[in-house]
C-alpha cells in the first residue's frame, strides 16, 4: 500500500521561500510520476508541478513557473517542491500525489490532471502573508 506524507509547510511572508518534501512508502516509487497539487479555501484542487519517474521532464502550472521547482531523489525516495518568491495567492493546502502507473512516457505537451494521480497525501498548509 502506498503512503505519502508531506512536510515543510508553514507561515511565510510574501517574497519568502519554503521547501516542501513528500516521503513515499510502498513499491515502485522510483517508477512513478509524482506531482504536487494545491487547494485554496473554497477552490478546487489544482495542479502545481509534476516530475516523471526518472526526473527527465518536469511540468509546471503557469502561475508558479519560474518560481517553483520540483525535484526528486529516487535513492532516498522523497520528492521536493522548492517554492520561491511566494505570493499571498499561493496560500493553500499542498498535496503530494503519485501516478500509480509505472514508467509512463509523458511528452512535452502533457498537462497533469487530478484524475491522473491515484495516491494522495494528507496535505500540508502553506500560508503566505502580505
Amino acid at each position: 500500500q502506498v503512503q505519502l506524507e508531506e512536510s515543510g509547510g508553514g507561515l511565510v511572508q510574501a517574497g519568502g521561500s519554503l521547501r516542501l518534501a513528500c516521503a513515499a512508502s510502498g513499491p515502485t516509487f522510483s517508477a512513478s510520476t509524482m506531482g504536487w497539487f494545491r487547494a485554496a479555501p473554497g477552490k478546487e484542487r489544482e495542479f502545481v508541478a509534476a516530475i516523471t519517474w526518472n526526473g527527465g521532464r518536469t511540468y509546471y502550472a503557469d502561475s508558479v513557473k519560474d518560481r517553483f521547482t520540483i525535484d526528486r531523489d529516487n535513492a532516498k525516495n522523497p520528492v521536493y517542491l522548492q517554492m520561491n518568491s511566494l505570493k499571498p495567492e499561493d496560500t493553500a493546502v499542498y498535496y503530494c500525489a503519485r501516478d500509480d502507473r509505472p514508467w509512463r512516457y509523458l511528452g512535452g505537451d502533457y498537462y497533469p490532471q487530478v484524475s491522473d494521480f491515484n495516491s494522495w497525501g494528507q496535505g500540508t498548509q502553506v500560508t503566505v502573508s502580505a
